[in-house]
């Protein structure tokens, strides 16, 4: 049974499309989960949300953020691979460190656009929209660059699946 320190109540799946940030009357930050059919509330900021979702495949978002740094060379707000086999990429809206910081699934975005004022609209896929309060040119510089890096990194894979395939296909002496 999976202990609950390590793991919250929601996981994030490949229908995750945000991970968001959301302030409550009090100050506290926390979290919607927003998936293409519902969404969730939980009592964790994005970042931890995402470290559970990390660590659920065997590695942490420190990992997962060093690995994108071996990868690609990416330092500063950095995508992430929760899990290459099954498409979840994210990338962070501002700094992973800030509590306001929100993680967006790469797979699930369809449009980035200017929004009132300071904000920016994520069109998803499915249609749904999020405003940010991050500029425009920061949000579509985090799909490219996550662009990028699943470029980068499906290489990698399909690179190791093909040495493996030409190992295994080898006759025995």
């Amino acid at each position: 049974m999976l202990n609950d320190v390590y793991f919250p109540s929601h996981e994030v799946t490949p229908l995750t499309m945000a991970v968001i940030a959301k302030h409550d009357e009090n100050g506290n930050i926390n979290t919607t989960v927003l998936e293409e059919q519902e969404e969730y509330f939980v009592e964790h900021s994005p970042s931890k949300v995402i470290d559970y979702a990390c660590k659920f495949f065997g590695s942490s978002l420190r990992g997962r953020q060093d690995g994108t740094r071996d990868i690609c060379g990416i330092t500063h707000k950095a995508p992430i691979s929760i899990d290459p086999t099954s498409g979840m990429y994210f990338f962070p809206t501002i700094a992973p460190t800030s509590p306001k910081c929100s993680w967006i699934a790469h797979s699930h975005v369809n449009q980035v656009m200017k929004g009132p004022g300071r904000f920016t609209e994520v069109v998803f896929k499915n249609g749904k929209t999020i405003l940010l309060e991050v500029s425009l040119g920061s949000l579509l510089n985090q799909v490219h660059r996550t662009a990028q890096f699943r470029y980068l990194l499906d290489n990698r894979i399909k690179y190791l699946q093909k040495q493996n395939a030409d190992v295994v296909a080898e006759p025995f002496a």
